[in-house]
């Protein structure tokens, strides 16, 4: 098994409190913050530390974007609970949140030739004229990789670090087994 060096991109995360909430007044409690219930149905508010964005329905669901880390991504839906919490002290202490996607990169330090790969490796789509990169979908684990000419990888779908990692280092070794790298 080859190892690659992966780098965690973005997290998306997601979290329920389990009641509706009132937007208008979580806004309040909230410091940058779009609100635009014309635009959006939701409530947008960032958070500088860790630097990520959470997404607020009056349903109670959150969606945390932005974080490098699954430990950032949960530290700013806490961080953001807690602040609606101060408005709206029946929101429960316990809740579950959901990682639902890591979007990842690595580099395979050699160049692709994604025509060849089309060919020859299994549940591929490449359509260069459409998009530079050879779409790669793996079941096992399941993630998409995104393989570009240059040896550059983003992987998404990955619920996991290890995910990510290993839909990459599968990936590689199958392109050493046809001597495509």
């Amino acid at each position: 098994m080859t190892d690659v060096d992966i780098k965690i991109e973005n997290i998306v995360a997601s979290a329920s409190v389990g009641k509706d909430i009132e937007l208008t007044e979580v806004a309040k409690a909230l410091e940058d913050v779009d609100f635009n219930r014309e635009q959006f149905p939701g409530l947008v508010s960032k958070l500088k530390d860790p630097k990520t964005a959470a997404l607020i329905f009056s349903s109670g669901k959150l969606v945390c974007t932005g974080a490098k880390s699954i430990d950032d991504s949960k530290l700013a839906i806490h961080k953001t609970v807690d602040l609606m919490r101060t408005i709206d002290t029946e929101i429960p202490e316990e809740y579950e949140i959901i990682i639902q996607n890591i979007v990842a990169s690595a580099d395979l330090h050699s160049t692709l030739n994604l025509e060849a790969i089309a060919l020859e490796l299994e549940n591929t789509e490449y359509e260069p004229e459409q998009f530079p990169g050879l779409v790669y979908r793996l079941t096992d684990p399941k993630v998409v990789l995104l393989l570009f000419g240059s040896g550059k990888v983003v992987c998404t779908g990955a619920k996991t670090k290890s995910d990510a990692k290993l839909g990459v280092e599968n990936a590689k070794d199958r392109l050493s087994e046809l001597d495509l790298i």
